[in-house]
């Protein structure tokens, strides 16, 4: 493990998120809200701190990372710009403890939308910009962005990609990992801007448009106004939202192939038909669970059915309804979708489709063998066989998934906080969703949770945004030796 060249690139790229403050900078002196302040302190500070480790560690570059080095430059790097982009929180909102900020930093970096904030319209838009902001950075990788724009991180570049990006088989659309993150944000900016067009043309505002777009494509679901997307109650802005959420939740090497000319694309992959597959299941079953029991007319049924699934399913987290009055049926199958979760390849959190598809394939190839214990079969998606260490790690992966939201399940309601809300609470924090259930439900959020409590699914949300693995690997005594 060769700190010094760890904590200088963790120094870059501080630097790097002292110049996305910037933005926000503008938006604060633009509308003269009392935020311009607080961000050009926590510039200064963020500046400064990064420049001292990019110059205080700065040495030779490394031929190679090996992948040790590229799992700890991911994970202190999420950990270091969440705890610098907690500071216009914590200088900019009155009464925002450490704890607060940096869960709200957390959660908006790792894209779950989970809020301490109890009155969002009062808080300064220079400070909701910059909230808005770090859930569009995070939702494609700050390192992804890093490997984009600065040439000399392209050594070791795949390292680091594959302990970030959220993929059981990271896709390289070109030989060069550079040029493979440098697409991927194109698309991303792309849809971004696509999706701003659309929401000025409904009659959104500028700023909220812009805002909601960035918290639309990483699937984040932060929002400017307290009741979510609810606050609108408008058709049009529901059936946007629900198309770019859903295009947010598919691999975006599919978006890629499709804006290349490939008609087929997103028909030919098994996991983006499953995904689709799926998502309209799902919307039928609740629609008719909700007609009749909650709504009066099919059509409100099936409005508000498809924005709730399809925001839980993508993790993104946005609300047009409390579906904690839903009927049980109904919010059994949310609680099911927080742990599928979206797309492998997508800015989305959960398990992944691809994970559930391989998982199904497993359990349906140990019956087969048991009544045809001489044959050998092959798992395959696609046409393609699937290879042993993936399945491998897939398994690993489903194990430590379930083991860890139980151990942190236990640990919250260890805290004093009910059933309902723990387990809602985890299960939210390490699938990225954002609202979960009991008080932290689509009508609450987490300020009135423990101290320990927040800190501890700040933690739950790293692990789900960089997959688990990238961050419980130091706790491997194996990971510490040489």
């Amino acid at each position: 493990m060769r700190w010094r060249y760890i904590i200088f690139v963790v120094g870059l790229l501080t630097l790097l998120l002292a110049l996305t403050m910037l933005p926000a900078l503008m938006v604060g002196l633009y509308y003269r809200d009392g935020s311009a302040v607080p961000i050009l302190i926590s510039i200064i500070i963020t500046a400064f701190c990064g420049s001292a480790m990019y110059l205080g560690f700065r040495g030779k570059t490394i031929a190679s990372l090996n992948p040790r080095e590229g799992m700890a430059i991911v994970s202190f790097s999420w950990i270091a710009v969440s705890a610098f982009g907690a500071l216009p929180f914590f200088l900019g909102i009155e009464s925002c403890t450490i704890a607060d900020a940096f869960f709200e930093s957390m959660s908006g970096f790792t894209t779950t939308g989970a809020s301490i904030l109890e009155n969002i319209e009062s808080t300064a838009k220079g400070i909701l910009f910059w909230r808005s902001l770090i859930q569009w950075l995070g939702g494609m990788g700050i390192i992804v962005l890093s490997i984009a724009i600065l040439p000399f991180l392209r050594v070791g570049g795949m390292q680091m990609y594959k302990a970030e990006v959220p993929s059981p088989v990271p896709d390289k659309l070109k030989p060069r990992i550079k040029e493979t993150a440098a697409i991927l944000w194109k698309v991303y900016i792309l849809f971004s801007i696509i999706m701003v067009v659309l929401l000025l043309a409904g009659g959104m505002n500028l700023f909220e448009s812009i805002c909601h777009a960035f918290t639309t494509m990483p699937t984040g679901g932060f929002s400017t106004r307290n009741l979510s997307i609810a606050h609108y109650q408008s058709v049009y802005f529901d059936t946007v939202f629900i198309i770019f959420m859903t295009l947010a939740g598919i691999n975006f090497t599919l978006h890629y192939q499709l804006l290349r000319g490939k008609t087929l694309a997103f028909w030919r992959d098994a996991e983006c038909r499953f995904y689709l597959g799926l998502l309209l299941l799902l919307i039928a079953v609740v629609s008719f669970n909700l007609y009749g029991t909650v709504y009066d007319h099919i059509g409100a049924s099936i409005r508000y059915s498809s924005f709730q699934v399809v925001s839980i399913i993508t993790t993104t987290g946005f609300a047009t309804a409390d579906y904690l009055q839903w009927p049980a049926m109904s919010q059994l199958i949310l609680l099911v979708c927080m742990f599928i979760g979206a797309s492998a390849g997508s800015t989305g959190g959960g398990i992944k489709i691809l994970r559930v598809i391989l998982l199904f394939k497993y359990c349906y190839r140990e019956l087969f063998s048991l009544i045809h214990p001489q044959s050998i079969a092959h798992i395959k998606i696609g046409g393609r066989r699937v290879p042993d260490d993936v399945i491998r790690s897939v398994i690993g992966f489903l194990a430590l998934y379930v083991g860890l939201f139980v151990i942190c399940s236990v640990l919250l309601a260890g805290l004093g906080v009910d059933f309902s809300t723990s387990f809602g609470a985890v299960a939210a924090s390490i699938g990225n969703i954002g609202p979960g259930f009991g008080l932290v439900g689509p009508a609450g959020n987490y300020a009135g949770l423990p101290v320990m409590g927040k800190w501890l699914l700040a933690g739950c949300m790293l692990l789900g945004r960089l997959e688990i693995y990238t961050v419980i690997i130091f706790l491997v005594p194996e990971f510490w030796r040489k």
